[in-house]
């Protein structure tokens, strides 16, 4: 797996990104969900005009993981006024890192959330921040293992579904 680049997406990779958004989501949330609210979910989250608005906002940026050409993974980070809930301008959010089950373990999500505290570092942030759903233990224990403490909760809807997440947080500078 060592062949694997991190690489920001470019507004011509808009259909390939609506792709692997929609793949990844369904494989990690299908389970738990009803058929109905994920495919209103996926139809609007990964529309092709929401994911253009998201790629034209200056304060978002997506990463893939590559292998041979092909995305395996993704990363969406927020700044400023675009983060989905604390809007701190001393923070980042990290809103997606998603991977295809079967390269689950590699290693790729640790890629992608390495150049998430590349770009947290770059950008002079505080601390870090994400919400991961309760239900997601796998999740949860790959944020911990890297230095995330929960700090609050909020909720995800998810179609007509209200779910709850765990906002968690990891302080790069003592203030």
């Amino acid at each position: 797996m060592t062949n694997i680049s991190i690489r920001k997406v470019a507004f011509n990779d808009i259909d390939q990104l609506q792709k692997i958004g929609r793949h990844t989501f369904l494989e990690a949330f299908s389970e738990g969900n009803t058929e109905e609210n994920m495919k209103t979910y996926l139809e609007e989250g990964f529309s092709t005009e929401k994911l253009t608005s998201e790629l034209n906002d200056k304060n978002a940026e997506f990463y893939f993981a590559i292998l041979n050409d092909n995305a395996i993974g993704y990363l969406k980070l927020n700044f400023g006024q675009s983060q989905t809930e604390i809007r701190d301008d001393k923070a980042l959010e990290i809103e997606r890192i998603y991977v295809l089950k079967e390269f689950h373990g590699k290693s790729v999500g640790q890629l992608l959330y390495d150049k998430a505290m590349q770009v947290a570092n770059q950008k002079n942030a505080d601390y870090v921040w994400l919400g991961v759903w309760e239900e997601n233990p796998r999740a949860i224990s790959f944020y911990k293992k890297n230095g995330f403490v929960a700090f609050d909760k909020h909720i995800f809807k998810l179609g007509d579904d209200e779910q709850t997440d765990i906002m968690m947080k990891l302080v790069l500078k003592k203030g």
